[in-house]
């Protein structure tokens, strides 16, 4: 008689295993965002979920990294099943472009047609907001006339050394890898330099720092598409890049500018950025577009790129930016903090489905 009961719970228990399962999979087959928008399931390497104790945990195996939504995705299962969900992520990042520097998979260029948009920022907190998603990152300054990364990283007078005395030691800031000419030399001596010079000496900045293992390398250019931002352009083995803009009419035509300079050395552009899109009132919430609405995504549909986000003009960005300290890191669950993942998690997304052979969105040979 107990053997009949066991076994029959036994057998209930497997049946509400599948029918969770079951519901879990129609989920996440049908589940659509902007990193996903073929579908979770349609980029998912590998997946299995196991019981352990009362818990539901789903193994994945996934190609770029994207924490902040995976967090969304187990509310939202946990919700339909009544049961808690969790997820534990293997991110394969590959390289999507082939080249000899060591330990780099992925260099990402952010670029902007002119000074004064928020391109340093954007790129501190992207790098940030990479780092927050689940995958490694440094970041390499390579506004030769004008670094700020050391003073955004709170490492302004700060010196690399080097264990071998050929290869730089980067130097660190809450786990992002960093390298500038502010580190070596003064500012006011980088800004007199000549473009052969800068080129020079961003080449060997790139490529004599003994890198980590990095997913990513976030490349800050320098504003404007000058000779010196076509050199750099070409020089580096750059898998995509990144247009920050903001609004307003006169930034945009350098945009589109800087867009067409990188057609023209044949780089992919991933996505424009939109900077200082509105201000929110801190009082009543009202959205102000201070520098015009909508430019960014009338730029990005007439070039046929994406418009990946668009960020608030915000006090708060500034102040951290000056006093060394990031955002993401010092309110993680804050609303700011949240954009710049999300926009990070667009630029991995996008790297991914433009120009990684293992995208579903990669033509497939077919022999006749």
């Amino acid at each position: 008689m107990l053997s009949n009961l066991f076994s029959k719970n036994k057998a209930a228990k497997h049946e509400l295993e599948a029918e969770i399962q079951q519901k879990i999979n129609h989920f996440l087959d049908a589940y659509r965002s902007a990193t996903f928008p073929l579908g979770f399931l349609n980029v998912c390497e590998s997946l299995s979920m196991a019981m352990i104790k009362k818990d539901l945990v789903i193994e994945a195996l996934l190609p770029f990294p994207c924490d902040g939504e995976l967090n969304d995705i187990a509310e939202q299962l946990t919700e339909l099943v009544q049961l808690p969900v969790y997820f534990e992520v293997n991110y394969q990042v590959q390289p999507v472009r082939q080249h000899a520097i060591k330990g780099i998979k992925n260099i990402i260029a952010v670029s902007s047609g002119k000074g004064g948009v928020g391109k340093s920022t954007t790129a501190v907190n992207l790098a940030y907001g990479l780092i927050a998603e689940g995958c490694s990152v440094g970041i390499l300054d390579a506004d030769i006339y004008g670094p700020s990364i050391p003073t955004m990283l709170g490492l302004k007078g700060e010196k690399p050394t080097s264990s071998d005395g050929k290869l730089i030691t980067p130097l660190e800031a809450d786990g992002l890898c960093a390298m500038s000419i502010g580190f070596l030399v003064d500012d006011a001596n980088a800004t007199v330099w000549r473009g052969p010079m800068a080129s020079r000496a961003f080449s060997q900045l790139l490529n004599e720092t003994d890198w980590p293992e990095l997913d990513y390398l976030i490349v800050d250019m320098p504003p404007g598409t000058g000779d010196i931002q076509l050199t750099l352009a070409q020089q580096v083995p750059v898998a995509g890049a990144l247009v920050i803009t903001t609004p307003q009419d006169i930034a945009l035509v350098d945009a589109v500018k800087g867009m067409a300079m990188f057609e023209q050395v044949k780089l992919p552009v991933l996505g424009i950025i939109e900077n200082m899109s509105y201000h929110q009132c801190d009082n009543c919430g009202h959205h102000s577009h201070l520098f015009g609405e909508g430019g960014g995504e009338r730029i990005a549909n007439s070039a046929k790129t994406q418009l990946l986000g668009q960020l608030p003009l915000d006090i708060r960005i500034r102040e951290d930016a000056d006093n060394g300290s990031c955002l993401i890191n010092e309110n993680s669950t804050g609303e700011l903090a949240q954009l710049y993942r999300k926009i990070a998690r667009n630029v991995a997304a996008q790297l991914y489905y433009q120009l990684d052979m293992r995208s579903p969105t990669t033509p497939s040979i077919v022999e006749s």
